[in-house]
């Protein structure tokens, strides 16, 4: 099967080490499980049409939850963090405090 690049990229992660990243032009996206490095570069630069430098990814762990007497786990997933070349943004996330 074939993924396409909106597959493949399938939500900006926006939290406060990811916020912090944007300082250092890097970008945090949760991706598809079984995208590499490659396919996730040019999913990049095809949806928001800039250049990037350097994709590192990371498949999260899930962690335990518990609800009462009930135990279960957090859902597994990959995360993708890209590093956009000097002078490059990305305009989705400008209303984003970096501060």
């Amino acid at each position: 099967m074939k993924l396409t690049s909106y597959d493949i990229i399938l939500r900006p992660v926006i939290t406060e080490k990811s916020s912090r990243h944007m300082i250092y032009n890097k970008y945090t996206f949760e991706v598809h499980p079984s995208a590499n490095k490659v396919e996730i570069k040019k999913a990049i630069e095809e949806i928001f049409d800039v250049k990037v430098e350097k994709v590192h990814t990371v498949n999260v762990k899930p962690k335990p939850k518990r609800l009462g007497r009930f135990l279960g786990r957090s859902r597994r997933w990959k995360k993708a963090i890209v590093t956009l070349a000097p002078g490059e943004r990305i305009e989705f996330f400008e209303g984003v405090r970096t501060t």
